[in-house]
């Protein structure tokens, strides 16, 4: 056992988050699954399972952005609403030409990421030479244009093929056709292809793209920035470059997750991904520990069915809530101020077998 204590011990950080993050996603679904199955779980929390999933995956993209990058965004919604329409129209351009639900599904979610990628480039490369307030009220507002713009759009497919206007769905021109959006309505008719097991998959794919994308050459570049920019950009690390390429990943994987909760329910409408999304998200990201995945994965999984848990006690429920953000936001900020402390320490003990080698030159 000793042995087996010292083998951890020794096991560098990016492993033990590698093994922390992954072991507990695969560990709760394993429980969750086993409970489903044997019914300990009722309809209204099961129900909750992939959205809770489209949460987490948001979650940790955005601490992409927040954590590691540094940089406020707070039109992180945008981009899941972006690859949520996407994917539906995806999935209904693809109902009679791929039988498969997971297939399709597949299919949808790559979709989405691309038009959440190539969102994210467009808003990504005037906005990341922006700097704090300035970044966070320009992602802001590209988050409500995308949200206007879909209030806007009505698609359709008939056998002619796809049919996209702005005015009405009389304009379309089609003939015996299916709407599949209908502007103010949004997406109708969806059929759902989402499960709680294409949530937990999209959200180990997450963590992989993730937790690599930090630990690579890009990655620490892209904390250097956060770091110092002015210290990154002198010794030769191209600011816009390593920004853009982190908020285009970020805006992927949202895309990504915004398919898989669009894809969980029958219809979905724009108004769903407005700021006060982008602000939940955001508040998962910041209870869960800025640029710590495990901890992000951990709140808002609970911020998330709390208000369900809650829901016997309608009175106490806001209340009890915010008692748990403030013990949140506590514990957090007492991990980092062990985290600093423990810097802290290796950069004195550094600093002393420092002195004391060159003493012994001297000498």
């Amino acid at each position: 056992m000793s042995r087996i204590n010292s083998k951890i011990r020794n096991l560098n950080k990016f492993t033990l988050t590698n093994i922390e993050s992954y072991s507990i996603v695969i560990v709760a679904y394993i429980v969750i699954s086993l409970l489903n199955n044997f019914g300990k779980i009722n309809n209204s929390i099961s129900g909750q399972l992939v959205p809770i999933c489209a949460y987490i995956v948001m979650a940790i993209s955005l601490n992409l952005t927040v954590g590691f990058l540094g940089e406020l965004s707070l039109g992180h919604a945008g981009f899941m609403s972006v690859g949520a329409f996407a994917g539906v129209i995806t999935a209904s351009c693809l109902q009679d030409v791929i039988p498969s639900d997971i297939l399709r599904l597949i299919v949808s979610i790559i979709s989405g990421g691309i038009f959440a990628g190539i969102a994210g480039l467009i808003i990504g490369i005037p906005v990341l030479r922006l700097r704090g307030d300035y970044l966070a009220i320009v992602t802001l507002a590209f988050g409500e244009i995308i949200k206007n713009i879909i209030n806007c759009l009505y698609v359709g497919i008939d056998t002619s093929g796809l049919h996209i206007g702005m005015t009405s769905i009389e304009a379309l021109g089609m003939t015996n056709g299916r709407i599949i959006l209908n502007g103010p309505q949004g997406a109708v008719g969806i059929t759902k292809l989402s499960s709680f097991t294409a949530g937990v998959i999209l959200i180990i794919f997450a963590l992989f793209v993730v937790l690599n994308f930090v630990n690579s050459k890009t990655g620490r570049a892209v904390t250097a920035i956060r770091d110092n920019a002015i210290a990154a950009e002198s010794v030769g690390i191209g600011l816009t470059r390593y920004k853009l390429t982190a908020f285009i990943v970020s805006a992927v994987l949202a895309g990504m997750a915004g398919v898989l909760y669009a894809m969980n329910f029958s219809s979905i409408v724009a108004k769903k991904f407005d700021f006060n999304t982008s602000i939940l998200i955001l508040v998962f990201v910041v209870l869960g520990g800025m640029g710590n995945i495990v901890g992000t994965i951990i709140a808002t999984t609970v911020l998330y069915m709390l208000p369900e848990l809650l829901r016997e006690y309608a009175d106490y429920r806001m209340l009890i809530y915010a008692i748990v953000l403030i013990l949140v936001m506590l514990l957090t900020n007492s991990e980092k101020t062990k985290q600093i402390k423990e810097q802290i320490m290796l950069k004195l003990t550094r600093n002393k077998k420092y002195e004391e080698r060159e003493g012994g030159n001297n000498v």
